[in-house]
């Protein structure tokens, strides 16, 4: 008879083994990384561009810009683009981030032929249509003011303000104004100055052949403009924290961030908080869910977060509770951190979070839009292979004493910006 009150015993993961990407230039020396897997039918094609938020000289136009490249170009509407890509079963995505803009297909590799040129013509020859901006300042008007009544939203854009700062790229936040400040010229010239050839990179995975290279040579490796290079004039305030209240008196819970500037993954520290915050709240079984939800019943989710930006990075704890145990929650946050500043922690704790986290780099090495992500990741942060070998060793070689430092640095209650609203 199986016993479930008997946990399996926590295995050794596997040696993980990242491949090697196949380095190759366009006609207009965009670079491509190619991970072949010839025996799968799918094909990826990512290009990135740094165009994101450090890129802008008007607020929310990197988003505007990316949202609006699928809406139409010279030759086809937005209607027609999506109608022809789903005629193929092919999707083409646009996500940005704080730092980048990225180009996603997905398509099969037996139509590859047909949609690849309708990505480059999506590429390089957007229209931005006035119609379509309009629609998108609307929409992106009343999603906010939606957003603005969630107390979890309010303190999230306030503690990263105040990590990073209300005119830093990583720390301002939008406001209606700034989306009706948009006008269709700041979209064409930020594509202009960003969305070229210097400022980009691509990651092909999936069966990738002569004839998908070729594809893309032909579309996009003719592209000859010549636009802007990226730089990063910013920095954090350097402010003490303090505590600070956004009353919502209609709000019946609570949200709570704890948290603080610190470092993108060059750091030398990088490698080891990952594994302090993934044990204090990085996963289910952590210390804050195990004591604020198990235990006390406090909140249904808890958890911590370690971001990194390409320039810089900030820690978070973040949780929503009923008003009359918003304090009991901070207190035990705290004893928390208390508790991984003053006591090592246990070797058998910890042999359990290394295996979760190698576990969960072995399943992001599992074929190849996986595996692309994890590549791309390196490549956009200048790391290498190298980087990610000394990565997945810091894992495994990580002693309860270096996070024990690394909590004594980086856990201090006073260097902790503490944001509640609706309380």
């Amino acid at each position: 008879m199986l016993n479930r009150k008997i946990a399996p015993p926590i295995l050794e993961s596997v040696r993980l083994d990242l491949p090697q990407a196949e380095y190759l230039t366009l006609d207009n020396g965009i670079p491509v990384y190619v991970l072949d897997f010839p025996d799968q039918e799918i094909v990826k094609i990512e290009l990135v561009y740094r165009a994101g938020r450090p890129q802008e000289r008007k607020r929310m136009v990197a988003r505007a810009c990316a949202r609006l490249l699928r809406e139409g170009t010279t030759q086809r509407t937005g209607a027609e683009i999506a109608e022809f890509f789903d005629f193929y079963g092919a999707s083409l995505n646009t996500p940005n981030n704080l730092d980048t803009t990225n180009i996603v297909l997905f398509s099969l590799k037996k139509y590859a032929a047909q949609v690849i040129p309708v990505m480059a013509e999506v590429l390089l020859q957007p229209a931005f249509p006035a119609s379509e901006l309009e629609t998108f300042k609307r929409t992106s008007i009343q999603e906010l003011l939606v957003d603005l009544e969630k107390v979890e939203i309010l303190a999230y854009r306030k503690i990263t303000e105040l990590i990073f700062g209300e005119h830093h790229p990583y720390g301002y936040n939008s406001t209606p104004d700034d989306y009706l400040a948009l006008d269709r010229s700041d979209l064409v010239a930020f594509y202009e100055q960003w969305y070229t050839p210097k400022n980009a990179v691509i990651i092909a995975s999936g069966r990738i052949d002569t004839e998908i290279i070729q594809l893309l040579n032909a579309g996009i490796g003719q592209d000859r403009r010549v636009g802007m290079q990226p730089d990063f004039p910013f920095k954090a305030p350097s402010i003490l924290p303090e505590k600070i209240t956004i009353p919502m008196a209609s709000s019946l819970q609570t949200a709570i961030k704890i948290g603080r500037n610190t470092f993108n993954r060059h750091h030398p520290h990088a490698h080891g908080f990952f594994v302090l915050n993934t044990i204090l709240g990085g996963y289910f079984g952590s210390r804050l869910m195990t004591n604020i939800r198990e235990k006390r019943g406090y909140t249904y989710n808890i958890y911590s977060s370690s971001d990194h930006y390409l320039n810089d990075g900030c820690f978070y704890i973040a949780t929503e509770v009923n008003r009359d145990k918003a304090a009991a929650t901070i207190k035990q946050i705290y004893a928390e951190l208390k508790l991984l500043r003053e006591k090592p922690v246990d070797e058998q704790e910890l042999h359990m979070v290394r295996n979760y986290l190698l576990g969960m780099i072995l399943n992001g090495l599992d074929g190849p839009l996986n595996t692309s992500d994890v590549v791309r990741g390196l490549i956009i942060e200048n790391q290498t292979k190298a980087d990610f070998d000394h990565m997945v060793e810091s894992i495994r070689n990580i002693t309860p004493e270096i996070l024990q430092e690394l909590a004594q640095e980086y856990l201090k209650p006073e260097d902790l910006w503490l944001v509640t609203a609706g309380a």
